[in-house]
């Protein structure tokens, strides 16, 4: 028997103050199966023991929520008896020590989260952070996770259908891959993580069970030192064809509606977490007997079993005397279900091995009573250095035309299609709007609605202003819906932050989190599933803030479905809301200044919501042809987006109101603004529209044939926007030397 002393309980990530809490809640010592188990459970990544207190912050409830936060998935009413099922999730750390198998079963783990809940996955969507371009490992690590995430949803087939990826030195040491993925469901066919009945029988279903992905979620919640391959065996490796195969069996059993009482993934601490979060649901216990958990590797342990975190496997509560009817299904699909506990009236862990006892811990002890920390907080001194930068102090550039050129070929605003192309994004025939505009869209088959989706963030606005950044991630979010013509409904969000043990590290959190709930209360967009990755950081350098945001709305009708790019040579542009002389946290400060400071763009969350309805009602009204928010590079390249971001593009010949310096007036990223374009005799209705919000309204141009000019500053042809737009990040990744 090994005994256990504090070098062990600090190599599973526990401090002596929570080892001391184990004994309190255990009245005794724990041995080394239960001690691991405890370091899951109560890991950052599983108990949120760092964050939890703000989190419950958030707004969470409205008319149109089913499910909220605590189930494996948010879910929203869409009308006509259906619901979106949505989450998203982080694989970070997984994927910087592999990347393919890291982003592979991200993916994978966040496709069972949805399925889980009886929904058919309709859309995988992604948020990726990569140091800088140039670096031999970030082209090997970018190639690595995109290839991941093609394996794996190629071969599901589900369409991926959107993302955002992102280049900044910060992430050079701990690169960041959030998961995002979408379902439907008959809101009446909606299955929860919970289990209920004693007596009712445990199912193992899917995969055996390995040695792969032993201490995956203590790992994730760790930071890095140089290096980091040692923690290679920690990450899982996936099976995407078996977990087809596993998605089309639970559905079929979920058809049946009188065979499963809960279900839930295994995902991170494995049979550890599915059994203890069930159990705690549902108020009851548990009861395992390991020896009949189906293994692929001899001779595992108890504690090997129960920490592993091999994928596509699910643990089912189900309805006594039904387990042959299920057992049949799976072996259909030539998958195991194998009955392995039971539900018990004690509200216990209790785990069996060759008939003997190895584990019993109360259930409460690892989830209510985990601990919740209010960790220190303390604003950073760069925030005070970084807000003082004066525009006035940044020299004017003499040529517009390269800056433009310069700003279109970023990395960071580059078109992304050597990354999209690689993405199977037609497969089920239901993507309308693919990779390329503001928000993905889906149509909603037999109906006359459709789902749009997108996921943002800009972390440079985190790192100089939290709350303002985490403010703007929602605001951006719900304006690229509206440019599609969606009503925006709901949020997942996967909170990426550096080591929370540091004061500074928890104020940007706690600012973020306050910023983000503002925006989603003054938008209606409540918070119904997420994920928080903390220890984003290598040899105590941390990652910007990224609370990346994945947002769902509704189209209810798909004639009103809208894209970005321009349509018709002779169209008025417009712009809806106003440029002011802001230049802090710009892409065009950054690249073409290398300065990173000044207070980024401010927002009036109160005018975002006015700007997105005034949208929303002008497409509705049938009036509006293309609409595309003014996000990074300003409205040059928002404009410069709409003309080439289509095959068939078209030029454009402005002339704007130049009250402000100009470039603030072309790569300034205000927020609230959105550029349409419609015909000329329906102005007075968009004019009508925009008084009845309050929201004022310029006439900035009009559509025109192979060249762009905005007043007296840019005059190139659409060409050669297209080009270094479109070509720049293949000709960096293509041919170049990966490790």
């Amino acid at each position: 028997m090994v005994v256990i002393s504090k070098d062990i309980v600090k190599e599973h990530g526990l401090s002596e103050e929570e080892y001391k809490s184990i004994l309190g809640c255990l009245g005794r010592e724990p041995n080394l199966l239960e001690l691991g188990i405890f370091s899951v459970m109560w890991s950052e990544h599983c108990s949120y023991k760092s964050s939890r207190m703000y989190l419950k912050e958030f707004p969470t409830e409205g008319p149109h929520i089913i499910q909220g936060p605590g189930e494996n998935a948010g879910v929203v009413d869409i009308g006509g008896g259906m619901a979106v099922v949505f989450k998203m999730e982080s694989h970070n750390h997984p994927s910087y020590i592999e990347p393919y198998q890291g982003a592979a079963t991200g993916v994978g783990g966040i496709l069972r989260d949805v399925f889980t809940m009886g929904a058919r996955p309709v859309a995988i969507l992604n948020s990726l952070r990569f140091g800088n371009l140039d670096e031999t490992k970030t082209r090997f690590l970018l190639k690595g996770v995109v290839a991941g995430i093609a394996g794996y949803g190629n071969c599901m087939g589900v369409p991926t259908v959107g993302g955002e990826v992102y280049f900044h030195p910060s992430y050079s040491g701990n690169c960041l891959v959030n998961a995002m993925c979408v379902g439907l469901v008959n809101k009446k066919k909606i299955f929860m993580g919970k289990a209920a009945g004693v007596g009712n029988p445990l199912l193992y279903v899917g995969s055996s069970t390995g040695r792969d992905g032993i201490h995956g979620a203590t790992m994730a919640s760790d930071v890095f030192g140089e290096g980091g391959e040692e923690r290679r065996p920690t990450v899982q490796v996936g099976d995407p064809f078996t977990e087809k195969l596993l998605l089309e069996a639970c559905l079929e059993a979920f058809k049946a509606g009188e065979y499963i009482i809960g279900i839930q993934d295994m995902g991170a601490a494995g049979l550890t977490s599915s059994s203890v979060e069930m159990a705690d649901r549902g108020g009851v216990g548990v009861e395992i007997d390991l020896s009949a958990v189906p293994t692929r590797e001899e001779g595992m342990t108890p504690y090997e079993i129960m920490l592993s975190e091999s994928q596509e496997r699910m643990l089912i509560v189900a309805k006594e005397g039904r387990v042959g009817d299920i057992e049949r299904i799976f072996r259909k699909w030539g998958l195991k279900a194998q009955v392995v506990g039971r539900v018990i009236e004690e509200p216990s862990l209790r785990l069996i091995s060759k008939g003997k006892e190895v584990a019993n811990i109360p259930i409460h002890s690892l989830t209510s009573k985990a601990p919740v920390y209010k960790r220190p907080v303390k604003r950073p001194d760069y925030i005070d250095r970084a807000n003082k930068l004066e525009t006035g102090s940044v020299s004017l550039p003499g040529d517009m035309n390269a800056i433009l050129l310069k700003l279109l070929s970023s990395p960071n605003i580059a078109n992304k299609k050597w990354i999209y192309r690689q993405y199977d994004h037609m497969v089920r025939t239901s993507t309308v709007v693919l990779p390329g505009s503001d928000a993905a869209v889906i149509r909603i088959q037999g109906t006359n609605k459709a789902i749009a989706m997108t996921v943002d963030c800009n972390s440079r606005y985190c790192y100089l202003d939290p709350f303002a950044g985490g403010m703007s991630a929602v605001a951006e979010a719900a304006r690229n819906l509206a440019a599609t013509g969606a009503r925006p409904l709901a949020i997942t969000d996967c909170l990426n932050f550096g080591n929370p043990e540091r004061p500074e590290i928890m104020w940007q959190f706690r600012e973020a989190v306050r910023g983000m709930k503002q925006a989603c209360i003054a938008l209606e967009t409540p918070v119904v599933s997420g994920n928080v990755s903390f220890y984003n950081e290598t040899s105590g350098e941390a990652v910007y803030p990224t609370p990346s945001v994945g947002m769902v709305g509704l189209i209810e009708d798909i004639s009103h479905i809208t894209t970005q790019w321009f349509k018709n040579d002779g169209d008025v542009i417009a712009l809806i809301g106003e440029t002011r002389e802001e230049l802090g946290g710009s892409e065009y400060l950054s690249l073409i200044h290398g300065i990173e400071d000044g207070p980024p763009p401010s927002i009036d969350i109160i005018r975002e919501k006015a700007v997105i309805d005034t949208c929303l009602d002008a497409i509705r009204s049938g009036i509006i042809l293309s609409a595309h928010d003014c996000s990074e590079g300003g409205l040059a390249v928002a404009l410069a987006k709409a003309c080439i971001s289509f095959e068939d593009g078209l030029g454009a010949e402005m002339e704007i109101e130049e009250d402000i310096r100009t470039d603030a007036m072309l790569f300034g990223e205000s927020h609230s603004r959105i550029i349409v374009s419609l015909k000329e005799d329906k102005l007075k209705i968009l004019n009508e529209i925009a008084s009845n919000h309050s929201v004022p309204i310029e006439v900035i141009g009009r559509v025109k044939k192979n060249r762009f000019k905005i007043n007296r500053c840019i005059d190139l042809p659409v060409e050669s926007l297209r080009s270094v737009w479109t070509e720049t990040l293949g000709k960096n990744l293509n041919g170049r030397e990966t490790v």
